[in-house]
């Protein structure tokens, strides 16, 4: 008689994000915009001025996309 063959071993498929993950990411970027704001008012005006009348903001924005996109370049494949 032949042996048979091993069953070949499956890999899970990747879970998607469900709304209530979905959720929560969009509940902690508004708190943490809300943060933000909060943290700019507090600022002295010299402060102010500097994030409002500079690209503070692009530059932070190009650093964040750099990461992000560096992060998934490195992502392990499957």
């Amino acid at each position: 008689m032949a042996d048979a063959a091993p069953a070949p071993e499956r890999r899970p498929e990747p879970r998607q994000p469900g709304v209530r993950e979905v959720l929560l990411v969009a509940a902690v970027v508004v708190a943490l915009v809300l943060a933000a704001a909060a943290l700019t008012a507090v600022l002295p005006r010299e402060v102010q001025a500097v994030v409002f009348h500079t690209p503070l903001l692009i530059v932070v924005l190009v650093l964040g996309t750099a990461v992000v996109l560096w992060r998934i370049l490195r992502a392990p494949s499957p």
